[in-house]
């Protein structure tokens, strides 16, 4: 899966490796061409493909969050939801919603409705990476932040990407789909609802708070690898 390869930090690391967040990574750090393959056959080729398999992990992040257990639990879950939100939020609006103005009908319209949308997301999303797990308003915050993000994900899956589909070439769908890989390694990593939503701006924002972010998540707690599997 994706994860094996793009996955949150899991423990403090040193201070060789806090430098490391700030550079570029290593070609030892880097994912090896077979591993890219992999996660191309375990989750599709298509652009369609990879934005599915994403929706499928948030799914399954949210509803960790609602089953846990603990408070410790429910903060290991809350942040790999937003790790992994934050992350594909950017890389829909920097890879393909330019690619569906280009060459889908109303494809501007329909572009503008999706950043519309994520601008709720973004916002819902930034008040529930604040909250503590004790809150009373937790719960209830991330069951709002669901139901805005269940809808665009359903409109997305049915209606958006579909057709987008149907516009491009397979090649270039398999090219949007490596690209949307790669942005999610240097996007942030956490909502930013007052940056651009939109190339290029959105891209240089992304690159400043990028390191940031990162470096805040090695302070953090995440779910191991064999949970995160779904």
């Amino acid at each position: 899966m994706f994860n094996q390869c793009i996955r949150p930090p899991t423990t403090l690391l040193s201070k060789q490796s806090t430098r490391a967040v700030f550079s570029l990574p290593s070609s030892s750090q880097r994912p090896s061409f077979i591993s890219v393959a992999r996660m191309a056959t375990a989750a599709g080729n298509r652009v369609f493909d990879r934005i599915k398999h994403d929706h499928r992990e948030l799914e399954s992040y949210y509803n960790k969050i609602k089953s846990a257990k603990s408070d410790d639990e429910k903060v290991r879950w809350q942040n790999q939801f937003v790790w992994e939100l934050a992350r594909h939020s950017i890389a829909e609006e920097l890879v393909v919603y330019p690619v569906m103005e280009k060459h889908v009908p109303d494809g501007l319209k329909l572009a503008e409705k999706d950043r519309s949308e994520h601008q709720i997301v973004k916002e819902k999303l930034y008040e529930f990476q604040q909250m503590e797990a004790s809150d009373p308003s937790f719960i209830p915050a991330i069951d709002s932040l669901w139901e805005t993000l269940g809808q665009h994900i359903k409109e997305e899956e049915q209606d958006d990407l579909p057709l987008l589909e149907k516009h491009i070439k397979e090649g270039d769908s398999q090219k949007m789909a490596a690209s949307f890989d790669r942005t999610k390694h240097f996007v942030p990593t956490q909502s930013h609802p007052g940056a651009p939503d939109r190339p290029p701006y959105e891209t240089v924002a992304g690159l400043m708070a990028a390191p940031i972010d990162k470096l805040m998540d090695m302070f953090k707690k995440f779910p191991s690898a064999e949970e995160r599997k779904i």
